[in-house]
């Protein structure tokens, strides 16, 4: 017996598919609306994604071209307000100088000490853990909780370790209103 020609064959496949298919109906329009949000929500779901990444690499690309206060307004304290201005009429009348001058003296850390192979700093895990991952904010929420030797700690290890200047001047801050408000009371 001699076969059909292949476009003969294909249409008759086809037909049959096209018959089982439409038999199978009923059975598939009764889930074609989970199926027809459910891909939508992957579609929205990969749009999302995809703006995250593009929004990511502009951060990096930005970070980049931006550069970041040395002091940020919003790196204080509460009670800075009240130390900046008694604390440095004081310490100018101790030291006979003008409040200018007195204002940059406090205004400065300390000049950095050169660590020697008998003193490195303590880890300060202890402390506040994961602290080389905390970002600014996070280390002013945990700060008043410290004492004075506990900041001694962090300011010595951030000197020795990281040296990030927006860290040390808020350590370097909160240390001196730690040691105002022991000197007032």
């Amino acid at each position: 017996m001699r076969s059909f020609p292949l476009p003969i064959r294909v249409a008759a496949g086809l037909a049959g598919t096209v018959v089982e298919q439409t038999r199978r109906l009923p059975d598939h329009l009764i889930g074609l609306p989970v199926t027809v949000t459910s891909q939508a929500l992957q579609l929205s779901m990969r749009v999302q994604q995809h703006i995250t990444e593009l929004a990511i690499k502009g951060d990096d690309l930005l970070a980049n071209a931006r550069q970041t206060e040395q002091h940020p307004e919003w790196a204080t304290f509460d009670e800075d307000e009240s130390f900046t201005t008694s604390s440095r009429e004081g310490t100018a009348r101790r030291a006979g100088t003008s409040r200018d001058e007195a204002d940059r003296f406090v205004a400065q850390p300390p000049p950095e000490r050169e660590w020697s192979s008998e003193r490195v700093p303590e880890d300060v895990s202890d402390l506040l853990p994961g602290y080389e991952e905390m970002t600014l904010p996070q280390l002013r929420g945990k700060l008043r909780g410290l004492s004075e030797s506990d900041l001694v700690r962090l300011l010595e290890h951030e000197r020795a370790h990281s040296r990030r200047p927006d860290f040390l001047q808020m350590l370097f801050n909160r240390l001196n209103n730690v040691r105002a408000a022991e000197r007032d009371s």
